[in-house]
């Protein structure tokens, strides 16, 4: 179907991968477990977004500049690791104060939805490791004959996308369950975002050392 083959086993692997916890994961988890539903699902409609700029970067081949220039790959890659750690360092400085979301932890102000979809959309965009997996991933399950490369990719990347985003909205919503106990003690709730911000800064620092590249 336009210029694809083995779509279901495409839709199994991007299954599979989604499951698999990375940074956008943790993102979800951490809003989520802090600030509710609403906050945990914004995360994963922003994740989503970004998903979006990587799959127009590979259906228009911008990230085989990434794979092919060092230069440009290591740049993206030290302003992604930047921000990771800049995300880490502001959910375990999370403000403290009356919330004004009944869903947010007792002593937290809630970060606004707006923000929460930005630094997830940010957080997905600015990981240079992504953009080269959908280069890697999405051209396997495209004819080598397609008459239109570029809609097959962006075909098999919204499928992926629209996957991803439903197992995303599924983590925020079974964390926020789960979590709700959590959300009740301050104590608890505010080392929960600390581990996580740590979490971060972690992954953060892991991808600027990186030599993979």
């Amino acid at each position: 179907m336009f210029g694809t083959h083995d779509l279901l086993l495409f839709v199994v692997s991007g299954l599979l991968l989604n499951v698999t916890p990375g940074p956008d994961t943790l993102y979800i988890v951490g809003r989520s477990s802090t600030q509710g539903l609403r906050a945990g699902a914004t995360a994963a409609l922003g994740i989503g977004a970004g998903t979006l700029v990587h799959i127009s970067a590979a259906a228009l081949g911008l990230s085989a500049l990434l794979a092919t220039s060092a230069t440009a790959f290591g740049v993206v890659k030290l302003v992604g690791a930047v921000y990771l750690v800049y995300v880490g360092v502001s959910l375990m400085r999370s403000p403290r104060g009356a919330p004004s979301e009944a869903a947010a932890a007792p002593g937290f102000v809630p970060v606004p939805l707006r923000t929460v979809f930005v630094q997830g959309f940010l957080t997905n965009v600015l990981n240079p490791k992504v953009a080269l997996f959908f280069l890697a991933f999405l051209p396997q399950f495209v004819l080598p004959d397609a008459p239109d490369k570029p809609l097959a990719f962006l075909l098999l990347g919204v499928i992926f996308d629209v996957n991803g985003t439903l197992w995303n909205l599924f983590v925020a919503w079974s964390t926020a369950r789960i979590s709700g106990g959590l959300r009740q003690n301050d104590t608890v709730a505010k080392w929960f975002s600390r581990g996580v911000g740590g979490l971060f800064v972690y992954l953060g620092i892991r991808l600027a050392l990186d030599k993979s590249d």
